[in-house]
């Protein structure tokens, strides 16, 4: 069984797939661009000491991403 939630919650070390995006123009084409579409995996790499930004490993590339906006991506984690 899986669970749904924002990639802001993904603890450093875990992986999950998303599922979608809350987000429009342009940011949403950015995301997209880097490989953020649905069913990419996604694996949280380490959050910054104050939480914000976060690295995240996406299709090979490490990419930092703030709360603002990787809370608005939904990733499903679990089995």
């Amino acid at each position: 069984m899986s669970a749904q939630t924002s990639l802001c919650y993904l603890k450093d070390g875990y992986t999950g797939k998303i599922t979608g995006l809350d987000i429009s123009g342009g940011m949403r084409r950015r995301l997209q661009d880097i490989g953020l579409v649905e069913g990419t995996r996604v694996k949280c790499l380490m959050h910054a000491p104050s939480g914000d930004p976060a690295a995240y490993l996406i299709r090979g590339a490490v990419i930092a991403l703030r709360e603002e906006d990787s809370r608005r991506i939904f990733i499903s984690v679990g089995n």
